[in-house]
């Protein structure tokens, strides 16, 4: 395995960091040789606008810059694994982010506990990546979870599509067992009826046949739990059906991390299809959102809003950066156990997601909230735009 250095500054350096202060590194490991992948590179991005900001600010530890160290796991777990023993091998490697594969992180886990290296979850939604036996963790997410995600799913085919009997269309993986049991306990209380489950096998070519089978259980809605190759293979499907055959499907936002849109073209017009998401730079107007849209379009010419690929991966992994970076300094050191118990202990952040009063405690370390879910849809340009819903 190879590491890729990035300089990650857009300007000559003018902190207070000397040439001769030895660097603080901070892994990425994530699903960059997946072909359609998305979501790995807009990570990469967040954390490398975070990092210019801080270093061009004086960097961390009384003027160490911040470098990135990046490795490709092909979301595979097994080559996860691999890279995270690699990366903690490194002196003054303080964490690990990850990206969107669930499967991932969740591998993760305990060889970070074994290994005494905090880990950050900045798009995997798995229940058990942060909901584990490990105290201290050194897990921490700043992202959306399953047992968040699954109400939504439920209110908004009730509310808005008017279903309230619903069709579960999961992958046989742990990101999707994670979902399914999410999804069994909040039909209770959301009073909505699971008519039936099917599982998928990830490298399966078609899913319409599992699609017909929950619609003749008598699903008025799909939920669906995909990344984008078998997302597209289902709205490609869907679209040549008949309409009356069609179900609104209600989607996890694996599908978001890759190039669904132009994977599907225009079938995608001619389906009900929404997605989860947490984030949007569209109609954001915070100081934060202008600052890293200025900075996309400097460092990676996206001139717009709409024009920013798997947003959530950006703006999570900013926002985790520079609290890592607060962590650092709150911990006075490189020492890994140091920064993990700063992570618990930090004070308000105004981030580009929300204002984090803190970030994380000891007894919760995911930084986000339920109250960050909302539902979008791609439009005719591929673009992710907010679906107007009045969450009750």
């Amino acid at each position: 395995m190879k590491y890729i250095f990035t300089s990650l500054l857009l300007f000559i350096f003018v902190g207070t960091a000397s040439a001769g202060k030895d660097p603080v590194f901070i892994g990425l490991d994530a699903e960059f040789g997946h072909k359609t992948s998305t979501s790995a590179q807009a990570v990469q991005k967040g954390m490398e606008i975070a990092i210019d900001e801080i270093n061009r600010a004086g960097g961390v530890l009384g003027g160490r810059k911040l470098e990135l160290v990046v490795t490709d796991n092909k979301s595979m777990p097994a080559f996860g694994v691999d890279n995270l023993k690699d990366l903690a091998a490194k002196k003054d490697l303080v964490g690990v982010f990850g990206a969107k594969f669930s499967p991932v992180v969740m591998e993760w886990v305990p060889v970070a506990q074994e290994l005494g290296i905090p880990i950050f979850a900045t798009w995997s939604s798995a229940n058990p990546i942060t909901d584990n036996v490990y105290k201290p963790s050194y897990v921490f997410r700043l992202s959306l979870k399953d047992a968040w995600a699954a109400p939504a799913f439920l209110r908004f085919a009730k509310e808005e599509r008017k279903a309230t009997r619903i069709g579960l269309l999961v992958p046989n993986t742990s990101w999707g067992r994670s979902n399914q049991s999410a999804l069994a306990k909040a039909s209770t209380s959301q009073g909505v009826t699971i008519v039936g489950e099917r599982w998928y096998n990830w490298g399966d070519k078609s899913l319409v046949g599992l699609y017909k089978e929950l619609a003749e259980a008598g699903a008025q809605a799909i939920v669906l739990i995909a990344n984008e190759v078998e997302g597209a293979i289902l709205i490609k499907e869907v679209a040549s059906l008949p309409v009356g055959e069609q179900l609104p499907m209600i989607s996890h936002w694996g599908v978001t991390g890759g190039e669904l849109a132009e994977m599907v073209g225009d079938a995608m017009q001619k389906v009900d299809f929404t997605v989860v998401q947490t984030f949007s730079f569209i109609g954001a107007k915070s100081p934060a959102a202008k600052r890293v849209l200025a900075a996309l379009k400097q460092r990676y010419g996206i001139t717009s809003a709409e024009a920013v690929v798997s947003p959530v991966g950006v703006a999570h992994a900013y926002d985790l950066t520079h609290i890592l970076a607060r962590a650092i300094n709150k911990a006075g050191s490189t020492d890994r156990s140091k920064i993990r118990d700063a992570l618990e202990n930090l004070g308000p952040y105004d981030g580009l997601v929300r204002r984090y009063d803190k970030p994380f405690t000891q007894d919760r370390h995911d930084a986000l909230s339920a109250d960050q879910v909302f539902m979008a849809r791609f439009d005719a340009q591929g673009a992710l735009i907010p679906v107007p819903w009045h969450k009750k």
